[in-house]
């Protein structure tokens, strides 16, 4: 953002990328604007889950991508052949760098992941956790519910029926959460203070 310019900015982040961006709002509390973090990884405290081991330890082909897609969502309907068939090529034409990324004990990069108190703490833009409450690979318990007693300015919305990717299972709700979140920011420019109404 620094490279292109831009000054302020939201940040949405999923899974692990809900921890990056926690974190980047910590780090840059004047130009975050607010942050949107769905699924996310980075609460204190939280282990590393039995489905989100077998997550990182999937195989690359069609048997590791069913059980991946198995374990990501609620409904089984979305696990399809053709789901299924993109998953696996896209597992090995990565299968190197992937396999790479998460080697065991895997529990250690759960932890890499977690922020401090302190850094939570530091947050200071406004917050929408998003999270399936049928979610096994960041259950909602030990994943979202601990960020709600370190944030300063959050909201939680759980959608039932749902597993780890809101944004697959519900779209529509998901597209209207964000949006409405979203549009909430808008800044004031320092110019416009001073005018009288």
């Amino acid at each position: 953002m620094d490279a292109l310019g831009i000054e302020y900015y939201a940040v949405v982040g999923h899974s692990m990328g809900g921890a990056v961006a926690l974190a980047l709002a910590a780090a840059r509390p004047q130009q975050v604007t607010r942050v949107v973090a769905v699924a996310t990884m980075g609460a204190p405290g939280a282990p590393l889950s039995p489905e989100l081991d077998a997550v990182w330890a999937a195989p690359a082909g069609p048997l590791g991508a069913r059980d991946m897609l198995s374990r990501l969502v609620f409904d089984q309907a979305l696990v399809t052949d053709s789901a299924v068939d993109a998953r696996a090529a896209a597992m090995r034409a990565g299968e190197g760098a992937f396999a790479s990324l998460f080697p065991p004990p895997r529990a250690r990069w759960v932890d890499k992941l977690t922020l401090s108190a302190q850094t939570l703490a530091a947050v200071r833009a406004p917050v929408l956790l998003v999270h399936g409450a049928e979610d096994r690979v960041t259950p909602l318990e030990t994943a979202a519910q601990p960020l709600l007693a370190h944030l300063t300015d959050v909201r939680l919305h759980v959608l039932g029926r749902c597993g780890h990717v809101p944004a697959i299972e519900h779209p529509h709700e998901f597209r209207q959460l964000l949006s409405c979140f979203l549009r909430q920011d808008v800044r004031i420019r320092p110019s416009q203070t001073d005018e009288k109404p």
